[in-house]
């Protein structure tokens, strides 16, 4: 097991740990029935923290980010020294958290995405652990909630007699979501990201040669390239360039500790 605590990247801290570390903490607070906010950073995640101030301040206020993407863990490794061997993905960490949560019988919520790839993931998670337990799964609206409805979503979550919830509403809605929801909730909040249609087979993932060579986002930009591409041409290049000026002490990142108070997005 692998766990160094929190290490700044670019002024967010990210938790240099393996799989068994991140899947302990998670459900050892589902145990507790505690808040544990938890999300998985690629560049791009990182990269929304940089670039705003207070979302860099919501980002640290959770409890574990895990890091999602090879740059991000190669970023640990050398400013840090971490010799993380590799990256925590999320959606390989969702599935080893749901055969953990199947094995102590803690239910889970499922939140996000629409219907169809939520009907899909259900079927295909009881496949793949049969003795796991779905305490209660709803789409996203795709806009922002009223006050209403967010205490209304809040309590369904709760009284579903969920242990942990996944989140699954893009980045970086899902960090805000779990951001102002954690508290409410009394739960670990996991923000997976595409996991959701990943697994549910809707949509497809890069191999796993690009993968462990960090591209990644190259199968992500060929596959969605009118969407993705403003996302991967320009942020990549950014991420690079300020890790060198990290590493070379030539610029300081800090944490955005000076925002007090985020205003409440309610998106859901």
């Amino acid at each position: 097991m692998i766990d160094h605590g929190k290490k700044n990247l670019l002024g967010v801290e990210i938790d240099a740990v393996d799989y068994e570390a991140a899947t302990e903490r998670f459900l050892s607070a589902a145990s507790k029935s505690i808040r544990y906010n938890t999300t998985a950073l690629a560049v791009h995640g990182v990269m929304t923290g940089v670039q705003d101030v207070v979302h860099r301040y919501r980002l640290n206020q959770f409890d574990m980010i895990v890091p999602d993407g090879m740059p991000v863990r190669w970023g640990l490794n050398l400013l840090h020294g971490t010799k993380l061997p590799d990256r925590v993905y999320g959606p390989n960490l969702m599935l080893k958290i749901c055969e953990g949560a199947a094995l102590r019988g803690f239910p889970i919520f499922l939140f996000g995405t629409d219907q169809k790839t939520l009907d899909l993931l259900q079927i295909r998670l009881k496949e793949q652990f049969p003795a796991l337990l779905i305490a209660g799964a709803e789409p996203s609206k795709f806009r922002k909630l009223t006050d209403i409805e967010t205490d209304d979503l809040v309590d369904r979550i709760r009284e579903s007699g969920a242990k942990l919830a996944f989140a699954g509403l893009g980045c970086p809605r899902q960090e805000v979501w779990a951001y102002e929801m954690g508290d409410r909730l009394k739960m670990p909040v996991f923000a997976v990201g595409a996991a959701f249609p990943f697994h549910a087979g809707t949509l497809p993932q890069a191999p796993r040669w690009m993968q462990s060579w960090g591209l990644e986002w190259l199968y992500r930009l060929l596959s969605e390239p009118k969407r993705l591409w403003r996302r991967y041409v320009y942020l990549n290049p950014a991420y690079l360039f300020l890790l060198a000026l990290q590493f070379a002490k030539l610029k300081s990142f800090h944490r955005g500790a000076d925002v007090p108070a985020v205003p409440r997005q309610n998106f859901g």
